[in-house]
């Protein structure tokens, strides 16, 4: 095999060969594209759909031109990637990472610098839409390969028309590398594949011509390039697909209905006359110069010019679309003029709103987007059309495919930092999330009356807790808290406890909300107070308790005698 153009990263607790298995590691895009001697594996389509992969990329890209699927498209990118003036569209979020802080200052560094040197606080909108029409990205980071340590020093987007992923399994004479079935003449091979891309500066393919690496075609490593793709496969062709695939169909049948629509309106829209003409009993050529005649003196006398907007004399006789003329024998009615009325049901758009509203589905855009003069309601959840909540479920998925670039380049450029290892990688990666700037308020407004019913019930149902319900069922049946969600939140009340920003509940009352008396006081005492009487009424009465005892003796002594 040639030596390929780029560098690789190589795992040294690599493990992987000592697993023998008939069945190879699955791709992550789940697409095998296995080639031999170096060719490319075409498909050949019977059914003229698409020969190859460049094709379906120029459909994709035709299909985005249209109005009504650039609005759907504009609607999907729009919720996916929210601009804001101050904040960036995506941030990575650590806080689920079991790593030391400087750990993490540096991978928040690392993600900056990355988001910088793609210029993605700027392109984001562009990069993102290009990735769902086209439904795959290709980047190369381009690295010093004196100074690999250095990192990335740049980031290159690559068209998915000159660029080609391949998966090609290679012979190897490992013994170990076998699964036995029954007999040593039953071993099955563990297959083992070779992995990289062929690029070219001009598409010379387009027509599903084989490409030959080293002929017009140069090889790069797999860890020298970031591939992204949309996550659907079209599992008996193996082509990545785009979510555009599935309006193909509805596209061309708008298209259809639209064009027939207009020739109609065109050809039915005015109205004709019909000309009888009485030939009497001339011959056949006399009767037609004769019908020449007629049609010369009742000729337009004023023509609309459709090019210049003119209204102008032509001498030309009457379009054989607007008028007819027929002739009549003798013995008929004689000359007769007689109106054909034009269309009647010209105003009907039924079959059209039709395809257009099985157009949206297709893209996955609520219905309800398609009228643009529809006001924005912000009612109730109830009110809430379960489109909305689908297609913000939707836009939530794309964001995670969409990330899987992020997770790729931050990789690469951890790893030849030095700042973690490739074993270090794989217990981290699945730690490593990324918050997209969020701005769908159908989705706010259903958490935030959620939210509101919860704390409903938790007020109905506190008075039974301890009775007939455990906090902990409260918590998880009612407040639908996660295992994990508790842990944090009591972590953060506690914390919140010890640096005095809320009090402690084991030390107020539960009634009252004041603080309970501290030791040293009287049960009944709180902040100096006794029953509502402060501690200079005390003292009075203090005061006067002696008065009143010797009185009271007098009086007892007096009612003796």
């Amino acid at each position: 095999m040639a030596k390929l153009f780029g560098f690789s990263i190589e795992d040294k607790n690599n493990k992987s060969d000592k697993l023998v298995s008939p069945v190879p590691k699955n791709n992550e895009d789940g697409v095998d594209n296995f080639i031999s001697s170096g060719f490319y594996g075409q498909y050949v389509d019977i059914e003229g759909a698409y020969r190859n992969e460049h094709e379906l990329i120029k459909r994709y890209r035709e299909m985005a031109l249209h109005p009504e699927v650039d609005k759907a498209i504009e609607d999907v990118v729009n919720e996916a990637i929210v601009t804001d003036l101050y904040d960036s569209p995506v941030e990575v979020e650590l806080s689920n990472l079991n790593a030391s802080e400087s750990i993490k200052k540096k991978i928040r560094e690392e993600f900056r610098y990355l988001k910088e040197t793609m210029d993605f606080d700027k392109k984001s909108h562009e990069i993102f839409r290009n990735w769902y029409i086209d439904g795959r990205l290709y980047y190369l980071k381009v690295i010093d390969m004196k100074n690999p340590q250095e990192g990335i020093q740049d980031l290159r987007y690559i068209d998915p028309m000159k660029i080609k992923y391949v998966r090609q399994e290679k012979k190897s004479n490992i013994k170990d590398l076998t699964i036995r079935v029954k007999s040593e003449k039953d071993d099955v091979p563990s297959p083992q594949f070779d992995e990289y891309y062929l690029y070219t500066q001009k598409p010379n393919y387009p027509t599903g011509m084989v490409v030959q690496a080293g002929k017009g075609a140069v090889k790069i490593s797999k860890d020298s390039i970031t591939y992204c793709t949309s996550g659907l496969v079209d599992r008996n062709k193996n082509r990545v697909l785009s979510y555009l695939q599935k309006a193909i169909k509805a596209l061309n049948q708008l298209r259809m209905i639209e064009d027939s629509l207009v020739i109609y309106r065109l050809s039915r829209a005015p109205e004709r006359r019909i000309f009888y003409i009485d030939v009497g009993n001339l011959p056949k050529v006399k009767a037609e110069q004769y019908l020449k005649e007629v049609m010369s003196r009742y000729r337009n006398k004023l023509v609309y010019d459709a090019n210049t907007g003119e209204v102008r004399d032509d001498r030309k006789f009457m379009s054989m679309m607007e008028d007819f003329w027929l002739p009549r024998r003798e013995g008929g009615r004689g000359t007769e003029i007689t109106t054909l009325p034009g269309g009647q049901n010209l105003g009907e758009l039924t079959d059209i709103e039709y395809f257009q509203r099985k157009l949206y589905r297709a893209l996955n855009v609520p219905e309800s987007r398609i009228g643009g003069d529809t006001g924005f309601n912000l009612g109730r959840s109830s009110e809430i059309l379960r489109d909305e909540l689908r297609f913000s479920k939707f836009v939530g998925r794309l964001r995670k495919r969409f990330a899987n670039m992020f997770n790729d380049m931050l990789k690469t450029q951890l790893i030849l930092k030095n700042i973690v290892t490739p074993e270090d990688w794989k217990q981290m990666e699945d730690h490593i999330q990324y918050d997209f700037l969020y701005d769908n308020q159908f989705a706010e407004l259903k958490e935030s009356e959620m939210l509101q019913n919860r704390l409903s019930n938790l007020a109905t149902i506190e008075p039974y807790i301890g009775k007939y319900y455990s906090t902990e069922y409260v918590r998880k049946r009612v407040l639908q808290q996660t295992d994990s969600e508790i842990e944090e939140i009591d972590m953060q009340i506690e914390d919140e406890i010890e640096k005095g920003i809320i009090p402690n509940p084991a030390e107020t009352d539960p009634i009252t909300g004041e603080p309970l008396p501290q030791e040293g006081e009287s049960a009944t005492e709180t902040n100096g107070n006794v029953l509502g009487k402060s501690l200079e009424d005390e003292d009075e009465d203090d005061a006067a308790g002696p008065t009143v005892d010797a009185q009271y003796q007098k009086d007892t002594k007096t009612a003796e005698l």
